[in-house]
């Protein structure tokens, strides 16, 4: 990934959170059936590995994990990608425009990518702790939260063997957070003013990425 200076996150906390808090990531790899791509929800373990090891599961169906296991027991290399807010960066927002308009339109987004070796775990009792956890973190936030022990156990049994996991070991992370850092102060208020006003799902949040000190709206 291209990654200026002025957008570069390197530091692995940093990343972590990113991850945990994006937690649906594309898995892009390039085996003996070429370039193949999957979307699916991750568990990210610091431990394990020194950048961390990433636990999926893909369906059985999906060819993509043979693949994987190809990959992996060569030593080879694949890509997971988590994105984070995004949006469409209007010129019309930088003050700087009405003096010399010499301004155009940009994208903002922030995204990590996390370069590992994919290691297929073809177990029902590590695919049933790993489901548990992952349906655990995403349901924590609930207040009565769904629990995989509230299914049938036979059901269950029936899902896992339509699955497979994999363990994917980071090797190394890119991160990086375009939100205007080349643009002076007084453009970067203009961009966090204008998003606070289109307010699309993202914006809020790419105004805390923009402004990191004034989150609040105080300028």
């Amino acid at each position: 990934m291209y990654v200026p200076d002025v957008f570069k996150v390197e530091d692995p906390a940093t990343l972590h959170a990113f991850m945990r808090k994006r937690p649906f990531a594309t898995l892009v790899s390039c085996g003996p059936a070429g370039l193949i791509g999957t979307h699916l929800p991750t568990v990210l373990k610091t431990s394990g590995g020194s950048q961390g090891v990433i636990e999926c599961h893909l369906a059985r169906a999906n060819p993509h994990w043979k693949d994987l296991a190809a990959i992996g027991s060569s030593g080879g290399e694949a890509l997971m990608i988590f994105q984070g807010a995004e949006g469409y960066i209007s010129p019309a927002w930088y003050p700087s425009k009405t003096e010399h308009g010499k301004v155009v339109p940009t994208w903002n987004y922030a995204t990590v990518h996390a370069y590992g070796c994919p290691e297929i775990v073809d177990d029902a009792a590590w695919l049933l702790r790993h489901v548990t956890e992952l349906s655990g973190q995403q349901e924590r936030e609930r207040a009565m939260p769904w629990a995989v022990s509230d299914a049938p156990k036979s059901y269950i049994d029936t899902m896992l063997r339509g699955i497979v996991g994999f363990r994917f070991i980071i090797r190394r992370m890119e991160g990086k957070w375009k939100m205007s850092q080349n643009r002076e102060a007084r453009d970067r208020i203009g961009v966090a003013e204008g998003l606070r006003q289109r307010n699309l799902p993202h914006d809020a949040e790419m105004v805390t990425h923009i402004l990191p000190d004034i989150v609040d709206g105080a300028q």
